[in-house]
């Protein structure tokens, strides 16, 4: 009886060691692609940038004090003489009550003083002495007024507030700035250009400006390069630049994303990849060519120069194929890939 248990028991386990086990799932490696020759890959310097306003204005109160109100968040569009902040005005309220009390004190002995002199029992001497005192409390008293007035900090212009530099409850001193504001007008996109660059730029260069919100099937805006910092930005070793929006369109708004691309200023007769393209093999530089069934195979290139925005090649490559642009040391010939593109994968 026994016996007869113990192979039931072990018939199963024979027979499910006779099972092939199941084939591997092979992964496809992700990697992120472009077709050369495209506009992402066209001739010309591309650089990054912010849309900007060509004149901003740093906005501060005229005396000092504490913060008490914040009306204006950054973003929000004003109108000229709009409050956007206000300070605390007990201090300046007990100065004007200080010296309208002094000008009415003032006035009221001059006043005197001009009835005494007419009766002849003072000289013109104290008399004058009496007026100019009046006018000394009246100045007084319209300066008391004006700082008064200045707890309350106004737009001088109607435009966007482009960031704000103070909050409620802080202590700010006379001309700090609290808010920076981007009047309504002309609208440019700030950059930073790589000393290795700066040579093939000049001022009033034309440019092609695309937003980040426009996509890829948008035309690009027109521009040209406004100015050229004549001194590096002592951090990053860049030029600070400015570009125009000569085609200014109705939905560019302060802050947005935009790539700037300058005409190159020598044609050159190769295609531009990116540097991380380029895959050395024994002192030859190649790329990785993607097939039509996502396969990929290394091909040598010519190499005719290296700048800092790709690599120049004017052979063994023809436009319109696709290559990987990126994690070129992680493949391997024949190896089946998942394209990337634009951000969104195929």
């Amino acid at each position: 009886m026994k016996r007869s248990i113990l192979l039931l028991v072990l018939v199963p386990l024979f027979a499910g060691c006779n099972k092939e086990p199941a084939p591997a799932v092979k992964i496809e490696r992700p990697a992120l692609t472009l077709i050369v020759g495209s506009a992402a890959t066209a001739g010309g310097n591309a650089y990054s940038g912010e849309i900007r306003a060509r004149h901003e204005t740093q906005l501060g109160f005229r005396i000092g004090g504490k913060i008490v109100e914040r009306l204006v968040d950054a973003g929000a569009r004003v109108k000229a003489g709009q409050a956007l902040m206000r300070l605390d005005s007990g201090d300046a309220g007990l100065q004007l009550g200080s010296a309208e009390a002094q000008y009415q004190l003032a006035e009221a002995d001059a006043k005197r003083y001009r009835e005494l002199r007419g009766k002849g029992f003072v000289s013109q001497s104290a008399l004058d002495a009496k007026e100019a005192a009046l006018k000394a409390a009246a100045a007084q008293a319209g300066l008391a007024r004006n700082q008064s007035a200045y707890t309350t900090l106004h737009a001088d212009r109607a435009g966007v507030i482009a960031a704000t530099l103070a909050e409620t409850g802080q202590v700010v001193t006379a001309g700090q700035p609290v808010l920076r504001l981007a009047p309504d007008g002309e609208r440019e996109v700030a950059i930073a250009i790589p000393e290795a660059q700066l040579a093939n730029l000049k001022v009033g260069a034309a440019a092609e400006i695309m937003l980040l919100t426009a996509g890829d099937g948008a035309a690009p805006l027109g521009g040209r390069l406004r100015e050229l910092a004549p001194a590096a930005d002592p951090a990053s070793r860049t030029y600070a630049a400015r570009v125009t929006l000569t085609q200014p369109g109705p939905d560019v708004a302060l802050g947005m994303t935009a790539r700037v691309r300058f005409a190159m200023n020598k044609k050159s007769d190769g295609l531009l990849v990116p540097l991380t393209a380029i895959f050395q093999q024994d002192k030859q530089a190649a790329v990785w060519i993607v097939a039509a069934e996502r396969t990929v195979s290394l091909r040598p290139v010519q190499v005719a120069a290296y700048h800092d925005d790709g690599a120049v090649i004017t052979g063994g490559l023809a436009a319109g194929e696709r290559i990987v642009s990126n994690g070129v040391h992680r493949l391997a010939a024949g190896e089946k890939i998942r394209i990337i593109e634009s951000g969104s994968a195929q």
